[in-house]
């Protein structure tokens, strides 16, 4: 759901986040005031809207404790532009790696898709009323000449001749579209026309870093043909081709870029993760010390504010939010440059997670871990249950194993579920009508000697 202005308040923000994330209270309420605040800024008058920057927030804790699901939750409650990128993945110009710029035309991207699913479904009727007349000119390419004799079909029953011998235009269209509804021609192959597309990024420095280019347009207005190739596909298939076509024309897709455009630059939010592996632990080194330093650099820019060229036109990062993440265990963040912690004024520590918070991810939130399974096993008739016991013992190996092995979080819990329900899940399609109860027994006689036992729970757990 999106929060109206008179609904966001923080503590419904807070509300709406421990539906599907256990824990890290002050981190939510960090990012609760972040989007309230965004909301404010809008209300404001445009003199002083300007001014207000965004408050970008640091998320400092292990993997697996909820730092990206508190950000990606935090954009579809406020219904704005997300993308979360590796940090790693930008480097300095001169070496192998994209160029930061890329993660702004990444983020307009996803909100032009955003903008455009939305405006789709106000004309989905008139685009599947379109494709339907389409896909019967498809099946029936010689009806157009009404000059013709009879014409030959998939089925001959339903040809309609008049008294002069030629066969009912009309007639036979409507017999044809009554079997496209009733799915009878789903599986016949015809031949259809699409629209080749073909984008070209061209990456790197120079003055041609921000440039992209729609190869296909070009080649499109080249080509004797146009940017159309055949494809012979079955009915089914060219329904979502031309339907997906059919929306497209419908869309106003300069309007549509505007609004995502606005979107973007007004409540987008970049999650930056990994930061702490650009961190320089020491200010004199050399080496990956440089690279580092470099990348934060490259970074820095867009965080405090710069126009950026797209294929959607130049969107002003000014008003961005980014979030960073990062574990920290190797550095901290004063480790990163002076001028990009100062982007970056809120930092807040989340917690490792204890056997308690294990037991509140199985079964608390939305769509939980145990609920998920029990859906699953409930497609081959199987219903799976879990003792409170056996529940508390699952958390309990998950907390001992990320204490004696690396520390992945909640990550564990999904390792520990497959190597317990393995034999149920496989057997799954034999046990129709059964019913299985999970006990504290069955998780110990499954998972109690490899938790026991570190070697085998470094490689099995």
């Amino acid at each position: 759901m999106k929060l109206s202005m008179e609904d966001s308040t923080p503590k419904s923000i807070v509300n709406e986040l421990d539906k599907y994330i256990v824990g890290q209270d002050r981190a939510k309420k960090i990012v609760a005031i972040a989007l309230r605040n965004r909301m404010r800024r809008a209300l404001l008058n445009e003199d002083i809207r300007n001014e207000v920057a965004p408050k970008n927030i640091i998320m400092i804790g292990p993997t697996g404790v909820g730092k990206t699901e508190i950000a990606r939750r935090l954009s579809k409650l406020a219904k704005a532009p997300f993308i979360k990128v590796e940090a790693t993945k930008f480097t300095e110009v001169g070496y192998v790696g994209r160029d930061v710029e890329s993660m702004v035309r990444d983020l307009m991207a996803s909100a032009v898709s955003m903008v455009k699913n939305e405006m789709q479904e106000g004309i989905e009727e008139d685009a599947q009323n379109r494709t339907e007349e389409i896909l019967l000119d498809y099946l029936l390419p010689g009806l157009s000449d009404s000059k013709k004799d009879k014409q030959t079909s998939p089925d001959d029953k339903i040809i309609v001749v008049d008294n002069e011998g030629h066969a009912s235009q009309s007639s036979t269209r409507e017999k044809f579209r009554q079997m496209l509804r009733e799915g009878r021609l789903e599986e016949k192959e015809i031949e259809i026309a699409v629209t080749k597309s073909s984008t070209f990024e061209i990456l790197g420095g120079g003055e041609f870093q921000n440039m992209e280019m729609n190869i296909g347009a070009i080649t499109g207005m080249l080509s004797p043909g146009g940017n159309k190739k055949k494809r012979i596909v079955t009915v089914k298939q060219a329904r979502e081709i031309i339907l997906a076509e059919q929306k497209d024309k419908l869309i106003d897709t300069d309007n549509a870029v505007d609004i995502a455009r606005n979107r973007v630059q007004d409540m987008g939010i970049i999650f930056i993760d990994e930061i702490d592996k650009i961190a320089s632990k020491n200010s004199m080194g050399g080496g990956h010390d440089v690279s580092r330093q470099g990348v934060q650099r490259d970074i820095l820019p867009i965080v405090e504010g710069s126009k950026v060229n797209t294929k959607h036109g130049i969107v002003d990062t000014t008003h961005i939010l980014f979030i960073a993440a990062g574990a920290f265990t190797m550095s901290k963040p004063s480790d990163l440059i002076p001028e990009l912690q100062g982007r970056f004024p809120l930092r807040v520590e989340l917690q490792d997670l204890d056997a308690k918070a294990f037991e509140a991810i199985l079964t608390k939130p939305k769509a939980a871990l145990i609920t998920q399974y029990k859906e699953l096993l409930k497609t081959e008739d199987v219903e799976l249950s879990f003792t409170d016991d056996a529940i508390k013992r699952i958390a309990k190996i998950a907390e001992d194993v990320n204490n004696k092995t690396e520390n992945i979080g909640a990550r564990r819990l999904h390792t520990i579920m497959e190597h317990l329900l393995e034999d149920i899940s496989f057997n799954a399609p034999d046990k129709k009508g059964d019913k299985i109860e999970i006990t504290v027994e069955f998780v110990d006689e499954r998972l109690k000697d490899l938790s026991e036992d570190r070697d085998l729970s470094r490689y099995i757990l």
